[in-house]
């Protein structure tokens, strides 16, 4: 049995550098999540006027039952839960379909296709001309549109091929095809059972996207009914703003209702923040081994 290490002084000072400077990293991550989270049960006048740091004042959850009266927030979320299942799938299905053949030292065409793949992480046609592109394909005000654009990323490919070359031995693959597999069933059969931290990587990569997505329907879509949550969350902070302003600038009119307006806006742009976030927040904790764990594989081999 080996005797403890004796930690030297400097061991000792090393360690409490690092403890003070982790500390101070986790309240920098923690202050505006704390923050977000009082201000949507606080006073939205205690808010505006600074008395809410980190502790709620003047409780009341106001924000929340207008946040859950708005049927835009329904449409919303049901439009985000399912571009996020759905489109995450498509992602997965469009990544590891691309990653399995260029990790194979015997697919003919690898480096070609893999420079095809490259080139497009480094040029694109740029605003205008997609927009010409969704137009004339008829993408404009569908679903399938939040679903196609950027149904996979280069990045990840990369990523997932570097995984299946360092982490699933080659002799594997050969042993099955040996015995009478072919490529589709070595690949469900080997390849993506071994796959486990890495497709958690992936998914929780692709979700996270696709539940923040907002640019693109707000620069294809026009029909609400298809509109994501995050644009119906930023229509809200436009309008508190566009409030706030009115009330500041003001010269006649009914200045109470203005800062009735405002004060609705305030209470329901931090509700609404926190009505978009824990779904994420409460999916990361189940992904986080198999996260750090792809990462790192991904990420120091290649």
């Amino acid at each position: 049995m080996s005797a403890k290490m004796k930690l030297t002084k400097a061991d000792i000072g090393f360690y409490i550098i690092t403890y003070i400077f982790l500390t101070f990293c986790l309240l920098i991550v923690l202050f505006p999540l704390i923050f977000i989270v009082s201000a949507s049960i606080s006073d939205p006048n205690a808010v505006a006027s600074g008395q809410v740091i980190l502790l709620p004042k003047g409780i009341t959850f106001e924000g929340y039952q207008r946040v859950f009266r708005n049927n835009d927030i329904f449409i919303g979320y049901r439009n985000t839960i399912f571009y996020t299942v759905a489109g995450t799938v498509i992602n997965l299905i469009i990544t590891f379909g691309a990653a399995y053949p260029l990790s194979r030292a015997d697919f003919i065409g690898k480096k070609f296709f893999t420079l095809m793949f490259t080139f497009t992480m480094f040029f694109g046609g740029g605003l205008i001309p997609t927009y010409l592109l969704i137009k004339s394909l008829h993408l404009l005000d569908t679903v399938a549109l939040m679903l196609i654009m950027g149904a996979a990323s280069m990045w990840n490919i990369v990523l997932v091929r570097t995984f299946i070359t360092s982490s699933i031995p080659q002799e594997l693959q050969e042993a099955a095809e040996i015995d009478g597999a072919s490529d589709l069933k070595i690949f469900f059969r080997v390849v993506l059972p071994l796959c486990g931290p890495i497709i958690a990587v992936m998914a929780l990569f692709y979700g996270v996207g696709h539940w923040n997505e907002y640019f693109n329907a707000m620069i294809y879509m026009s029909d609400r009914n298809l509109f994501p949550l995050q644009l119906f969350l930023r229509e809200i902070l436009i309008q508190n703003q566009i409030a706030a302003s009115s009330f500041t600038n003001a010269a006649t009119g009914n200045l109470e209702s203005m800062a009735e307006q405002a004060r609705i806006a305030e209470i329901i742009k931090y509700s609404v923040m926190i009505v978009a976030t824990i779904p994420v927040l409460i999916a990361y904790p189940f992904v986080q081994k198999f996260f750090i764990k792809g990462m790192m594989v991904g990420a120091i081999k290649g």
